[in-house]
């Protein structure tokens, strides 16, 4: 099996990544935005999207019936499905991709919820590496304002209630994704991933991106890509 690598397919792929209330999802809406106006044939990829396992994911959900490594393996058959069916096609055909979410939020979610780092990465070890991997690091105390002031409460998982941190959603997803915080930032030298300060106005972010994805595009073959 091909290891985790460097691709020879023409086409880019960008990833970003971060906990919920990072912005990382508004700055890639604007790189999407900002690179088909530049000309170029763009797609866009998000995690836990697959039609094969969607309906299956949202029963588990619902009946709060996903231990830890039924979570994993149903979010890694979501990738496996999307990396074949979607991303490596269109980045053979010379397509920017751009993924919100990649293999680094199951490193970071699946071992929060105690599984094996080794087992994690060994799942995901045919994914390819990703011409660069925009990490959106955010104070947790500042994610938090942000949510609070967007939606009205959190779900079960998303809260990591099935940890039993604490029996308080918002206290639950509090010290959730501040353990996820820790496993990014331990990725990020190991994965060399782009740290961007998140707490930065959204306009210098996004400069900064497109300095970066800039950089990549040299020898990117422009086209169209019916979406």
């Amino acid at each position: 099996m091909k290891r985790y690598s460097e691709h020879r397919f023409p086409g880019k792929l960008f990833v970003v990544e971060g906990i919920d209330g990072s912005g990382k999802s508004t700055q890639l809406m604007l790189l999407h935005q900002w690179l088909k106006a530049e000309g170029y044939g763009v797609v866009f990829s998000e995690w836990n999207s697959s039609p094969l396992v969607r309906d299956i994911t949202k029963r588990g959900k619902k009946k709060q019936m996903l231990s830890p490594a039924t979570f994993s393996l149903i979010h890694a058959t979501d990738f496996a499905d999307r990396m074949e069916r979607n991303i490596i096609p269109l980045l053979k055909a010379g397509a920017v991709v751009l993924c919100d979410r990649y293999i680094y939020t199951a490193f970071a979610r699946d071992v929060v919820r105690g599984m094996d780092p080794k087992w994690v990465r060994e799942l995901y070890s045919y994914a390819v590496k990703p011409t660069v991997m925009f990490y959106f690091r955010v104070p947790l105390e500042v994610a938090m304002k942000r949510l609070m002031n967007g939606r009205n409460g959190f779900k079960y998982y998303e809260a990591g209630m099935d940890l039993e941190l604490s029996e308080d959603p918002e206290e639950s997803f509090q010290m959730f994704q501040g353990r996820i915080i820790e496993e990014y930032d331990k990725m990020v030298p190991e994965f060399e991933l782009t740290v961007v300060d998140a707490t930065l106005p959204i306009e210098v972010e996004q400069a900064q991106m497109r300095q970066v994805v800039k950089s990549k595009l040299a020898q990117a073959k422009r086209l169209r890509v019916a979406p």
